[in-house]
């Protein structure tokens, strides 16, 4: 028989045991400051991602009796493009951006120009 946390008891004669598996489909989306793509793709490899000592038991819903035997996440390659996303730039309604350290993300500028690259 398999493994189990059930414990039964006397009350509990003539029930059956049943056992479900479901499986979800989790999204990370994770934004990054970098100086180009190549960079922000190192960031993400070695910053990004989850935390697999989180997934616990924790993680799931335990109610009116059911138990959970396995609680599992598995990265199965599917992992989009890095996009960009804009560059951080002084704040241009701001005069006095930057004496401020005004700055903003600008969805329009150019993701490489001479001043950054």
């Amino acid at each position: 028989m398999s493994k189990t946390k059930l414990f039964p008891r006397a009350e509990d004669l003539g029930k059956n045991a049943y056992r479900k598996r479901t499986y979800y489909t989790l999204l990370v989306e994770q934004d990054v400051l970098a100086r180009d793509q190549d960079e922000a793709d190192e960031l993400f490899r070695d910053g990004g991602g989850i935390n697999y000592d989180k997934i616990t038991s924790d993680l799931v819903q335990e109610d009116k009796g059911v138990e959970t035997v396995i609680v599992d996440a598995t990265w199965t390659g599917d992992t989009g493009k890095t996009e960009y996303m804009g560059k951080v730039v002084l704040n241009p309604d701001n005069d006095y951006a930057e004496e401020d350290g005004d700055v903003v993300l600008d969805a329009y500028a150019d993701e490489t120009n001479k001043e950054t690259a």
